[in-house]
Order: C-alpha cells, then structure tokens, then sequence
C-alpha cells in the first residue's frame, strides 16, 4: 500500500469523520463504535505526527469508504450536484455583486482594450447591484464618472443577438464594455472628433469629456449618415417594389422622415425630438445639424479615373495627382432621391454632397504612418476581418488582396504593423516586412478597406468605409492625425472651392460647404446639441469605425450599468495594470457595504472550517 503523509491522513480522517456523524445513527451500535475507535487512533497518531502509525491506521479507515460508510450512486450524484449548484450559486452572485474576469471579445474599445485582453472588472464602483436583475439595491450617479468606463448589461436593450451563454449552460444577456461620454442631463456635441458639453446645471463639462489621456481617441456622433431606417407603405416604381417612407433614427431616436410624394417628388422633414432635445431652444432645422453631424464627412481614396466624371462636372483640375480623398458629407432634407441602398432595397434616401481634395506623396506617407485597421487574418494571399462579423465566406473578389503576405492575424495601429501571436500578444513587424513598406496602393487598400476588409463597402455611390474626415481648429484630419494644415495650399484651395460651390448652387442651400465652423460655444450646444434623457447615460467606444455603441442602440439605462474594469492582467505589456479612465474612489458604501460583506462570509467560514476541521474532533 501507498504510504499516506501526514497531511492525507488528516483529510482521509475528516472525511470518514463527516460520513461517519451523519450515519452513525443507521449503522449497528458496535459498527459505529469501532469506526468512532479507528478514528480516534487515527486523530492520536496524527497528534503525535507519528507518521507510520497514522498511516496504518488511516488506511483501515479508508477500507469503511467501501464498506459501512459507502455512499450509493444516487448520495454520490446528490452529493456532486449539490456542491456543484453551491459553487455556482456563489460564483454567479461574486460576479453580479463584487467582481468578474473579462475577456474582450471585439475590437469596439481599441486601443485602451484589444481582442482577447483580459480584465478585471469591479461591480462596486457605482452601486450595488441585485443579482440577476438589472436593479441596484444602492447606486449613486456621481460615482459613473464623465469618461469613465463602464461595463453594462444588454437585457431589454435594443442589441441585436444580445443572448449569451454563462459556462456554457446557463442563457444570459451579453455585457458590453464602452466609455460614458454623457451623463443624464448632460447635452454634448460633436466636433473635431471630440465632445464639448453642459451638465443638467450648465456647467461646461467639455474637459472631462477630452481627458489628455485620450488624444488618441476619436469620437465621431453617428455610425452611418441615414442612421438607421424603418421603412413603411410599399408601392411599386420604375424602379422596381419601393418604400414610400423612410423613418431615420440616430441615437436609436427617430429624427427625421423621408417621404415619397409622387412624380418624382420627394420631402424631409424633421420629426420633435423631446427626449433628446432641450425644449426651451429652437427645434433643429436641418438633419446635419443635430449635434455635429455635418463636422464630419465619410471618406475614402479614389484613382483619378473613378472621379473624372464629377470633377468634370464641377469644373476641377485632375492635374495634381493620382489619388485624391472623396468626402461625402452633410445628408440634406432639401436633397433625397428615391435609389437602391446598400443592402438592395428601393427607398428614399439622402443625396449627399461630394468634395475631392487632391493627396500628394506627402499626404499618403502620412496616412501610412498614422494608419489603423481592424485585426484581420491574412490566408492564401487574401484578407478577411478577424473574429465576429468577419466576411469568412466571402468570395475572393470581395476580399482584400495582399500579395506576399505570409498568412497570419495582423493589425495596424498609429501605423506600425503587428502580428498577432498565442493569446492575443502583439509583436512588432520589422521594417521590412511586406506590411511596413510603404507603397501607395498599400494606403489606398488599408484605407477603404481597413475596417471591414470587404470590397463592398467601399463601392458606390453610398460607401460605408468607417473612415471619417473632420476639420479641427482649421486643420483635416483623418484617423485622428492632421493630414492637411490650415496653411497648406491644397487645403486653402480645398476650402476656396468649397466656398464658391455653396455660393454657385442653383438652389439655396442645396450645397453645404465642408469647411471648419469652430469649436461650438454654449448656445451652439444648447440649441443643436444631443440631451441625454433621465436615467440614462451615452456610452461609446473607442474605437467608434467598429463600435456598436449608443449611436445604434440608444441610451444604457441607469439600472444595467454594472460596473467598471480596474485591472488589465492579460497580455503582458504596456497596457498592463490600471486602464486609461478617471479614479474612481474607494472609500464608498458600495465598496464599503460588499467588502464588509465579503469579511464577513470569510469570518464565518474560518471559524466554521477551525471548528470542523481542528483537532481533536468533536465525539472522538
């Protein structure tokens, strides 16, 4: 037989111990003495840490295991599912109520969190949350902090394919991590990819909402320029079976209709916005004016060819290079036309307006430098998005080609190239790596395609590459860099052009110039700004190309904020340890109130297991 150390006697000891109280009254009263007798040799000998003996005697009470004491199979399953219901039990109300691991399944938070991060997260930082609901027992709104990040439930929100599975068993609501941007009363704009804001008592909160930390990180107030679209009254057109209405929503609010009166005739018209817009201002008269929209503009990287036509029209020189930047910008009530959008159906939309501004060697070098893309797979010579949404099944005539690409999982960020290794580590790519030479096709590809790594976002006359153009303090930006200055050439010529377009229009204010209109001052916020509703809070992500966010699905209600990550503890790297966010206190009643708690619990099961588990044992 194996020897036993001291240490297994012991357990093997409490065990037949255990068994040994809870059937000793079933058991023959002679029975029950000599095992009682075994095990109080066995306690002795383990005293007097007598090893050889101890092991003898722990031996003889191991054989009662499969003899007297021996469980049926139905105790043993009782036994397992019970224990298994009780570790369960505890774990689900640690991760509701104190704290949980996280793994970032997206790339929604870049760059404070990437794919396959883990994090700690603490449910105490706002509140007290009950279990299984999204209720707090206790929540104090001063402790969501303006920047702060938050992690949330998805249950009875408006987010598509929010189910989920806990340990693989048990369905839940997916949780989302994003960055509170507005609290409730706050009223918050949108320019030159930052927010500026007033709270609910017309304080300027706009620092907190552009912390030195995250420079880096863009905020840009809507996904798409149509938003989203609820269609109704089909009728059928030259064109085919049409939609005569259009409902936009932005912020998951309808704002806007878009109508189909007939011979060619169409109307806009901005619907009462109440939740969402200060109702002792003005009402907002035109749709690219809600909170900033028209400071921005959809981009993307054409060849001269693909622009001949409209430059042409508009009278512009094509003589200054091969590339230029098409900017589509400010959807206009006063310009919609009934066409096929890019999902196929036939309904009104926004006919939007187009600048072009040429890019030189210089301004595509830049780009390369400050280029950043979704993670995406390289295989057999093409590239596909990695992870969820990814275009797997693509065919390869949609896909991104990237010749001499060794096949791997590759990102960029601030234009440095990386691969992607076990666990979601991130290596550096060397100078000479296909992905770190410049080229300007590269630039184009990555570009237009960087985001989604499908061809057909970026085609038509309605693209949707994620990539967005802003003016700040007179410079363009584009992914987050100032690729042409105010004092340039192109730009002021750019800028000229705009100008005299707007002037020239045949119909007044059919064309809105994308030129810089300046930081907004309080009553540009007041009047045109987004007013978060009560109860309810603006969270969006970081990484706004591929964030699904409130932009899309509203507000987060008050009741499903959960909590806030403290703690980045996979990968290994600078991004370790505390995430770019406020402080949050420590010393609070829902820290105080669960940690006290959590003493507790510990208290009692020490004094449990001390009396249960000291020797000598109680009846030996």
């Amino acid at each position: 037989m194996k020897p036993y150390s001291l240490h297994k006697c012991k357990k093997i000891l409490l065990h037949v111990y255990q068994l040994w109280r809870k059937k000793r009254g079933k058991l023959m009263p002679t029975q029950a003495n000599e095992i009682r007798e075994d095990l109080k040799a066995l306690q002795a000998e383990i005293q007097k840490k007598n090893r050889s003996q101890a092991n003898f005697h722990a031996h003889k009470c191991q054989n009662y295991l499969d003899g007297a004491l021996k469980r049926s199979g139905f105790q043993q399953v009782r036994d397992v599912v019970v224990g298994l219901a009780v570790a369960l039990a505890i774990a689900f109300i640690i991760r509701q109520c104190w704290f949980e691991l996280y793994e970032i399944p997206t790339g929604s938070m870049r760059p404070t969190f990437k794919e396959q991060d883990r994090l700690l997260v603490s449910k105490t930082n706002f509140g007290i949350n009950i279990p299984f609901t999204v209720k707090h027992l206790y929540f104090d709104p001063d402790l969501a902090k303006h920047s702060g990040i938050i992690v949330f439930s998805t249950e009875n929100m408006d987010v598509h394919d929010s189910d989920t599975l806990y340990f693989w068993i048990f369905p839940g609501k997916k949780q989302f991590v994003k960055r509170l941007m507005g609290r409730p009363g706050d009223t918050v704009y949108f320019y030159g990819g930052k927010l500026y804001g007033i709270d609910k008592d017309g304080n300027d909160i706009s620092a907190s909402l552009q912390l030195p930390d995250l420079q880096k990180i863009d905020h840009v107030p809507m996904i798409h320029f149509d938003g989203s679209m609820s269609l109704a009254e089909p009728f059928h057109s030259s064109m085919g079976s049409a939609y005569r209405m259009a409902i936009v929503h932005q912020m998951n609010e309808p704002v806007a209709r878009l109508t189909v009166l007939g011979n060619n005739r169409l109307e806009g018209e901005m619907l009462p916005m109440p939740r969402i817009h200060n109702s002792n201002m003005p009402p907002v008269q035109n749709y690219y004016e809600l909170w900033g929209i028209g400071n921005f503009a959809s981009a993307r990287i054409v060849r001269k060819e693909e622009i001949r036509s409209f430059a042409e029209k508009n009278n512009i020189s094509l003589q200054d290079g091969e590339f230029f930047l098409e900017l589509h910008h400010h959807p206009n009530l006063k310009q919609l036309e009934l066409a096929r959008d890019y999902v196929g159906r036939i309904r009104p939309q926004f006919i939007m307006s187009v600048s072009i501004i040429p890019l030189d060697e210089d301004h595509l070098k830049a780009l390369f430098d400050n280029l950043y893309t979704a993670r995406f797979v390289v295989k057999n010579g093409y590239a596909m998005r990695y992870g969820p949404g990814g275009p797997q099944n693509l065919g390869s005539h949609f896909l991104t080609r990237l010749e001499m690409v060794p096949d791997g999982t590759y990102e960029y960020y601030h234009g440095q190239a990386y691969q992607i290794k076990w666990g979601g580590y991130a290596q550096k790519l060397p100078s000479n790596h296909p992905l770190q030479t410049y080229s300007a096709e590269l630039v184009r590809k990555f570009f237009n395609y960087g985001i989604e790594f499908d061809k057909r976002y970026a085609m038509g006359s309605h693209f949707e590459t994620e990539r967005f153009g802003y003016f700040r303090d007179g410079d363009l930006y584009l992914m987050g860099a100032p690729i042409f200055k105010k004092a340039e050439a192109a730009l002021e010529t750019f800028v000229a052009r705009e100008k005299e377009r707007a002037v020239n229009a045949l119909v007044k204010d059919s064309y809105i110039p994308f030129v810089d209109s300046g930081p907004p001052d309080m009553e540009k916020i007041k009047q045109a700004g987004l007013l978060i509703p009560p109860e309810s809070y603006l969270a969006l992500g970081d990484n706004f190309a591929m964030s699904a966010d409130s932009r899309e699905f509203g507000f987060v209600p008050q009741g499903n904020l959960r909590g806030s990550p403290s703690f980045i503890f996979w990968p290994p790297g600078p991004r370790f340890g505390r995430p770019v966010q406020p402080w949050f206190p420590w010393f609070t009643i829902p820290n105080m109130v669960i940690w006290t708690l959590a003493l507790i619990c510990f208290v009692l099961w020490f004094i449990y297991h001390k009396r249960h588990h000291h020797l000598p044992l109680k009846d030996l």
